[in-house]
């Protein structure tokens, strides 16, 4: 498996209500067209109304790299940028854990 978390902060509230509309259409069309992707879970952190938080879980790095390549992803890295002061990314590999392969 493959994995990373990011944490996103948007510039202000008007930009997390557009960020969140945007991940919103993303998110869809990562469940219903990625059968790599395992875990796309989108987070809101408490005390932090900017902040996003993303955990992704891929089959593996081939998953991953067809994310990347979808229109949908495409789409979402080119627009997010407008409604971001910071992007954290965090590349992980599974140790062990409960409902995986580790």
């Amino acid at each position: 498996m493959f994995g990373l978390v990011v944490r996103f902060t948007c510039k202000d509230q008007a930009s997390a209500e557009a960020f969140d509309r945007l991940v919103a259409a993303t998110v869809d069309k990562i469940r219903n067209n990625e059968p790599g992707t395992l875990v796309y879970a989108v987070n809101r952190v408490e005390g932090e109304p900017l902040q996003r938080v993303f955990y992704e879980l891929y089959r593996d790095r081939a998953a991953f790299e067809a994310h990347e390549v979808h229109e949908h992803t495409k789409k979402f890295l080119a627009e997010r940028e407008q409604y971001l002061s910071a992007t954290e990314v965090d590349w992980l590999t599974l140790q062990t854990g409960k409902g995986t392969t580790g």
